[in-house]
C-alpha cells in the first residue's frame, strides 16, 4: 500500500457519518458516507443511539482507508467535525449511554424554556451565551435526561456520569475513555458557556441544575485534544470544531464581513464579524468562530434554519413523492411556479429570526390543480426563503449589505435552488468545486497545527460556480410577502396555551 501525509476527517451530521481523506494541499481523497437510523420516539421528539453513531463513525473510517488503498500509518492527524447541541450522557466507568442522544431538532424541552423564560432567566442567558432560550440548545437537554433517568441525578452528582455534545462522545471513543474533552466552537452551543469568559458559567450551571464535573475540558479548535486509535497506530487529534464553524473555516471567511450558508440537514448562514461579538437585534445567535489560539477568541452571527435539505428527505420518506433527494430540482423546475403553493417546514419548530418552539409545518395555498410538483417546487423554495429571512436579519445586525454568499453542503449541488436563493437574495452565490467545506474546515484546522504551509490558491485552481440574480426587488418583495403570509398560519400552532376553539363557535 501506498504510504503519504493524510488528514483523516470525520464529519459526524445528524443523518450520517463519513469519513474524508485529505491530502498535504488540502485535496479530497476519498469519501465514505453512512446513515444511521433517526428516531422520533414521540412527535417533536427526535433522538440518535449514541452507540449507532459511533458504530457508523467507526466503519467509514475503515471503508474510507480502503477506498484510498492506504494504512492509519499514512495518517498524520485525526480531524473532526460534528453536528451541534445533540447532547450524550454516559457512564465513566462503563462508557455505556444512559439515554438515547437528545438531538438538536427534538422540542421536548419547550416547556422548560417557557418556565425560564417567565422566570425571567432570558436576558442574563443571552447575554452570556449569545443564545436565545430555546430548546435547540443542549443545557435543557442535559437536564431533562437527568430528570427522566432514574438515579440519573444523584449518580451525576457522585460523579459517575459525563456529558458532551457529539465531539466529546466521538473523542471519548476514539481515545478509549482517557479523554473528555470539547473544543470552544461546540461549548458555546450548549447554553452552559460564557463567550466573554471563554468557561463554563456557574450561574448557568445552576440554573439548569448541571454539575460542573460531568463536562468536558475545553480545548482550542486547533491544537492537540488527545490520541485516537485506529487499528495499531495512534494518532493526534489535532483538529475540532462544530460543523458550521468549521464550514466558515473551510470556506475562507475569515475576515469580518464574509459569509457562508450551509444547506445540510438545516441550513446555517454564520458571518464572521471579527475579534468583537456582535449582539443581535433581529433575532440571530451571537457564537464563537474556531479559535486557533487559546485568549484570541474570534466571534460570528449565526441564523439557523432547523429543516433544510431534510425537507427533500421527508418527501422521499414519508411522503413519497420523490424517488430521490436529488430530482427535487428538476421537477421543481418543469412547472412555472408553485401555482400560489407555500410549504413551511416547521416540523421542528422555527429557528431564526422566529424562534417559535410551537409552530408546526403546514402546506397552504393548494387548489384542485396542485399537483406533486408544486409541492416540490414549494419545498425547494421554502429553503430559500428561510435563508432569505435570516440574511435579511443579518444585514441589520451587522449593518452591510450581502454582496457575496459562499455555499456548501448538500443541497448546495442543487442548482434550481441555488438560482431561487439569488434571485431572493439579490447578491452573487459562489459555490466551490469542493463542497465538503465541513470537512474541509476540519482539516485545515489540523493542517495549521501540524504546521503544513497553507494550500496556494493558483491560477489553476477551480473555479467557484457563480449564481447571480435574475430578478428584481419588486419581485423579491412579493414573494417574501407570500412567504410571511404562509408563515403565519403555522405559527404557535402547537402551543398548549392557545385557545383551540374555533373563532364564532
Amino acid at each position: 500500500m501506498q504510504e503519504r501525509p493524510l488528514i483523516l476527517a470525520l464529519d459526524q451530521g445528524t443523518t450520517s457519518s463519513r469519513a474524508l481523506l485529505f491530502d498535504a494541499g488540502l485535496r479530497p481523497v476519498a469519501t465514505v458516507q453512512r446513515e444511521f437510523p433517526q428516531l422520533y420516539p414521540q412527535p417533536g421528539w427526535v433522538e440518535h443511539d449514541p452507540e449507532a453513531i459511533w458504530n457508523s463513525q467507526r466503519a467509514v473510517i475503515d471503508e474510507v482507508l480502503a477506498a484510498a488503498g492506504v494504512g492509519a500509518g499514512a495518517v498524520a492527524a485525526l480531524a473532526l467535525a460534528n453536528q451541534r447541541e445533540t447532547v450524550v450522557v454516559w457512564n465513566r466507568r462503563t462508557g455505556r449511554p444512559v439515554h438515547p442522544a437528545i438531538v438538536w431538532q427534538c422540542r421536548r424541552t419547550a416547556d422548560r424554556c417557557e418556565t425560564l423564560r417567565r422566570d425571567g432567566a432570558e436576558a442574563d442567558i443571552r447575554e452570556k451565551t449569545g443564545l436565545v432560550l430555546d430548546p435547540y440548545f443542549s443545557a435543557a437537554k442535559l437536564g431533562w435526561i437527568l430528570d427522566h433517568v432514574d438515579g440519573a441525578r444523584e449518580a451525576a452528582r457522585r460523579g459517575e456520569l459525563l456529558a458532551g455534545t457529539i465531539d466529546s462522545w466521538l473523542i471519548w471513543k476514539l481515545t478509549a475513555g482517557a479523554v473528555h474533552a470539547t473544543d470552544f466552537t461546540n461549548a458555546s452551543r450548549t447554553q452552559l458557556f460564557n463567550i466573554g469568559t471563554l468557561r463554563w458559567d456557574d450561574d448557568l450551571l445552576a440554573l439548569f441544575d448541571i454539575p460542573a464535573a460531568m463536562l468536558p475540558a475545553v480545548v482550542p479548535s486547533s491544537g492537540l485534544a488527545g490520541h485516537g486509535r485506529i487499528g495499531t497506530h495512534t494518532l493526534p487529534i489535532l483538529g475540532i470544531a462544530g460543523d458550521q464553524q468549521a464550514a466558515l473555516f473551510g470556506q475562507g471567511c475569515l475576515a469580518p464581513g464574509e459569509a457562508k450558508n450551509t444547506y445540510g440537514t438545516g441550513c446555517f448562514l454564520l458571518m464572521n464579524t471579527g475579534a468583537e461579538p456582535v449582539r443581535s437585534r433581529q433575532g440571530l445567535l451571537t457564537t464563537l468562530t474556531a479559535q486557533t489560539r487559546v485568549g484570541a477568541p474570534g466571534y460570528a452571527l449565526e441564523g439557523s434554519v432547523f429543516m433544510g435539505g431534510a425537507i427533500m428527505q421527508w418527501l422521499r420518506d414519508e411522503l413519497g413523492i420523490l424517488a430521490r433527494a436529488s430530482d427535487a430540482g428538476p421537477l421543481a423546475a418543469s412547472v412555472p411556479d408553485t401555482g400560489g403553493v407555500y410549504l413551511v417546514p416547521a416540523f421542528a419548530g422555527l429557528g431564526a429570526p422566529h424562534w417559535d418552539a410551537y409552530a408546526r409545518g403546514a402546506i397552504v395555498g393548494m387548489t384542485r390543480g396542485t399537483g406533486r410538483r408544486h409541492i416540490i417546487r414549494a419545498a425547494e423554495e421554502a429553503i430559500a426563503f428561510q435563508c432569505a429571512e435570516l440574511a435579511a436579519a443579518m444585514e441589520a445586525d451587522a449593518g452591510c449589505p450581502l454582496n457575496v454568499l459562499r455555499v456548501d453542503g448538500g443541497a448546495s449541488a442543487d442548482d434550481f435552488l441555488m438560482q431561487i436563493q439569488a434571485n431572493l437574495l439579490g447578491c452573487r452565490i459562489e459555490r466551490p468545486a469542493c463542497t465538503e467545506t465541513t470537512a474541509l474546515g476540519a482539516a485545515a484546522l489540523a493542517a495549521q497545527a501540524l504546521g503544513w504551509p497553507a494550500p496556494a490558491a493558483g491560477a489553476d485552481a477551480p473555479a467557484p460556480h457563480m449564481f447571480t440574480p435574475a430578478r428584481d426587488e419588486p419581485w423579491r418583495r412579493q414573494q417574501l410577502a407570500g412567504w410571511r403570509r404562509a408563515v403565519a398560519r403555522a405559527a404557535g400552532w402547537a402551543d398548549p396555551a392557545a385557545d383551540p376553539t374555533p373563532a364564532g363557535s
